[in-house]
Parts: C-alpha cells; sequence; structure tokens
C-alpha cells in the first residue's frame, strides 16, 4: 500500500512542528507545502526545518492548486486561521478537490456555535466529496472539552463542569501573540479590545458547546470575559516579546448558565514565560455529581506539541470517517501513533 499522504497548508511555528513530526512517522508522507511567507516560498522543506530526512524533500509555494491537485492527497492539514470564517473558504476549496481536511482553527472545533451557516456549508461540501473534515487542536480539541467529556464516562450523574488550564503561549507562532495582546500597553490593550481587535482565546464557546452536547447539559445563556496580564519584568518567547509594564498574555474567564445557575465554567490564563512571573502551569477539570472527579496536569500539557500531535494522531480517524463535518465527538478516541499510520487506513477510504 502507498504511504498515506498529506499536505500541510501554512508553514509558521505549527505547519513546520507537524512537518517534523511526520518526518518520524513510518507509512506517512508529505506531499507539498503552501506557505504565503516570501521569505520561504521558492525553499524547500528541508531547507526551511534545518534537517535532512530520509523521506523526497518538497518546495514550499503559495499555490494551493499545485500543492493540492485534485485527490493528489489523503489529508490536509490547515494550520493558517483561528476563526471558522477565514477557514471555511479554504476547506471548502480542498473538500472540492477530493480530500480531507483536518484544521487547528480553533472555531472549527465546533464552527456550528458561531457560525450555523458556515458550518453547514462545509458539511454539505464535504458530504458531497465524500470526504471528511475535522477542528482540533489541545484546546479547543482536548484539554478544556473532550477530556472532560471522556472522565464524565466514570459518573452516574453530572451537576456541574470546570476546566482549568493555567499555560505558556511561548511555543506559538506570531498570529497567537496577536490574539493574545502580547507586547501591548494597557492603553492599548484597552483601546484595541474595545474595537475587538484582540481576540485573547478564541473557543470557549466551541469547547461548552461539545461538553454540552457530549454530556448532556443544556444551558441558554453564554458569557465571556478577558482581562490583561501586564508583566513585571521584560519576557521573550520565540515569537514575542514583552516589555516590564505591558501584556504578557491576557485571563480568559467565559460560564454556561442555565436559568441563572452556571453549568460549565472556564478558567484559562495564558501568557508567554510565565515561570518569570512565578506562575506554573496545569491543567484542572472538576467534575461536579456523582461520584465527583477531580483531574490536575502539572505542568500544562504542552500547547505547541500538543496541537500538532492532535492534528497528526487523528489523521487515521478522519480519513476513516463517515463523509462530513466531523468532531471530536464522532471519530474514535486518539492516541499517539507508533507504528505504521498504513495499518490504521480503513482500504475502502485511502485517497492515493
Amino acid at each position: 500500500m502507498n504511504n498515506v499522504k498529506v499536505a500541510i497548508w501554512g508553514f509558521g511555528a505549527m505547519g513546520q512542528g507537524m512537518a517534523r513530526a511526520l518526518l518520524g512517522k513510518v507509512g506517512v508522507e508529505i506531499s507539498g507545502i503552501c506557505c504565503r511567507n516570501v521569505g520561504r516560498q521558492g525553499k524547500t522543506m528541508y531547507e526551511i526545518l534545518g534537517m535532512k530526512g530520509e523521506q523526497p524533500d518538497v518546495p514550499i509555494i503559495n499555490d494551493i492548486d499545485k500543492v493540492v491537485p485534485e485527490k493528489s492527497c489523503d489529508v490536509v492539514l490547515l494550520c493558517t486561521d483561528s476563526f471558522t470564517a477565514a477557514a471555511a473558504p479554504k476547506i471548502i476549496d480542498l473538500v472540492n478537490k477530493g480530500v480531507n481536511v483536518i484544521t487547528i482553527a480553533e472555531e472549527m472545533a465546533w464552527p456550528a456555535a458561531g457560525q450555523p451557516e458556515l458550518a453547514a456549508k462545509i458539511d454539505e461540501a464535504a458530504r458531497k466529496n465524500g470526504v471528511s473534515v475535522l477542528g482540533t487542536g489541545i484546546n479547543p480539541g482536548m484539554v478544556m472539552d473532550l477530556l472532560a467529556v471522556v472522565l464524565s464516562a466514570a459518573m452516574v450523574d453530572v451537576k456541574a463542569v470546570k476546566c482549568e488550564r493555567v499555560n505558556s503561549l511561548s511555543p506559538f507562532g506570531r498570529t497567537v501573540m496577536e490574539e493574545q495582546g502580547v507586547g501591548l500597553s494597557p492603553e492599548e490593550f484597552a483601546e484595541k479590545s474595545a474595537k475587538g481587535q484582540v481576540s485573547g482565546h478564541v473557543g470557549f464557546a466551541e469547547s461548552i458547546a461539545m461538553v454540552a452536547a457530549g454530556i448532556g447539559l443544556e444551558y441558554n445563556e453564554f458569557k465571556q470575559q478577558m482581562q490583561p496580564i501586564v508583566t513585571e519584568v521584560d519576557r521573550k518567547s520565540p515569537h514575542g516579546f514583552a516589555a516590564a509594564g505591558n501584556l504578557a498574555g491576557v485571563n480568559m474567564t467565559a460560564q454556561a448558565l442555565n436559568d441563572g445557575k452556571v453549568i460549565i465554567d472556564m478558567y484559562h490564563p495564558q501568557q508567554i514565560e510565565p515561570q518569570l512571573a512565578g506562575v506554573s502551569t496545569g491543567d484542572y477539570i472538576t467534575l461536579t455529581g456523582t461520584p465527583p472527579i477531580v483531574m490536575a496536569i502539572n505542568p500544562e500539557i504542552e500547547g505547541g506539541l500538543g496541537t500538532i500531535a492532535m492534528a497528526i494522531n487523528c489523521i487515521p480517524q478522519t480519513i476513516n470517517a463517515a463523509p462530513g463535518l466531523i468532531t471530536m465527538l464522532d471519530i474514535p478516541i486518539p492516541r499517539a501513533i507508533m507504528g505504521d499510520f498504513r495499518k490504521l487506513i480503513n482500504a475502502d477510504k485511502k485517497i492515493i
């Protein structure tokens, strides 16, 4: 059987990380890379990664039609956007080429929460072309939604869910730095946030919708808040810098309420180099019910590598899935793939 062929659209921190991870796997190969960064165009995958490998090298170009001709790969890893509105045209273009898509756009973890019409269009296009579309990542996609749903399987009654993630933004690229307001002065943050120009964490509405749907909790009100995290010391990450007195990130919180009572609670402060402020990272889930469950992971599951791993480890499930727009609740439990990818693909689902 031929290798599972994977194309990557977007070759920043996440796209490059996915390429490195895939190059160490068996039964999978990178068929093409599309990137709009002019500094990378015209170079090759191995040049940008600064490494050598056994797989054939591929050029980096900014033309998705050349990178992904019709039915030229089994799946495309889309690493270009956070929002459904921006990702949807790319996704529809790809599924119309007859290829499966995994996107790390946060809103795509449950796009019906914010963009039901676009979600329906993506689902229709994917079904028409016999392929699947999955939105995933570390968060949304795992820590503050899927993991809570899985833990609830050990309960006979769930009254409330609380998910907390205290994490570092340092592994992420420039797009995330801008979304989180890293480097802004408090005054700039107040001005930009009032205009909706600082998004902070993207995905609370989607995570809450996934948890509620997965467990069967009902809510009729959603709230979200964002506060600046101002650093007292200079902080520098690979793709961000915050001088003392400016923002190292933001503290995001959200709640789902049913008739005024909080049933799903989200707490998510994230910043670059949190250890410089004495902050320890971690992931925490508290399920109130019978029996109560409290989970703590210290330090946090690393966000950058976690997102990369979630995307590549969901490749077989996405290829094997029924056509259409799917979520993490629709596929078999994701897990690390240490063996041959080809053995996990249903024969009738292989495109190449």
